[in-house]
């Protein structure tokens, strides 16, 4: 299994990239998988996004991201909803490109009056690209951090069986002729 961490914070080792990190390891501690995250930071590539055709490394990122079985995306709380930079690196996905990927929508934010944003925002987006998104995306405030290990263990906790069901099912999916 290919678990993947897309984080669209344009900062550079960012909190979310670091949240984003611990959350994709409870995951996959809950279902057994072993392997570790390869991760995405879209604030490298932010200056080819918008190239009329991708530079390799943007091109590299958009392959890594359709071949995850397991996809965690998560981005910073930009004006009540995801970051641009997160919706440009996504536009460049086509249509389907997330069909066999299980997805997860995470956003950190500084107000929990923000928290709607990532089930009424990002889970549509990845559910236009195709993706399956079981379970409640995460909403992490700010304030969690110094909690984090025990938010972040929570939230996996919750999700996990859905993850896996999910993960099953696909697996059944691309084995059919």
């Amino acid at each position: 299994m290919r678990l993947l961490v897309l984080v669209g914070n344009p900062r550079p080792r960012s909190r979310t990239l670091r949240v984003a990190l611990e959350a994709a390891a409870a995951v996959a501690e809950r279902i057994g998988h072993a392997d570790g995250a390869d991760v995405v930071d879209l604030s490298l590539l932010a200056p080819g996004l918008l190239d009329a055709s991708p530079p390799p490394a943007v091109q590299d990122a958009l392959d890594q991201v359709a071949a995850a079985d397991l996809l965690l995306v998560a981005g910073p709380t930009f004006k009540a909803t995801y970051t641009g930079l997160l919706k440009v690196f996504l536009d460049r996905l086509p249509r389907g490109a997330l069909a066999s990927t299980v997805a997860l929508p995470m956003l950190v934010m500084g107000d929990v009056k923000h928290s709607l944003a990532v089930e009424v925002h990002l889970r549509p987006l990845l559910v236009e690209l195709g993706a399956i998104v079981p379970a409640p995306g995460l909403a992490f405030l700010e304030s969690q951090v110094p909690d984090a290990a025990e938010v972040l263990g929570d939230w996996a906790g919750l999700v996990a069986p859905q993850v896996s069901a999910a993960l099953a099912g696909t697996a059944v999916l691309a084995e059919a002729p």
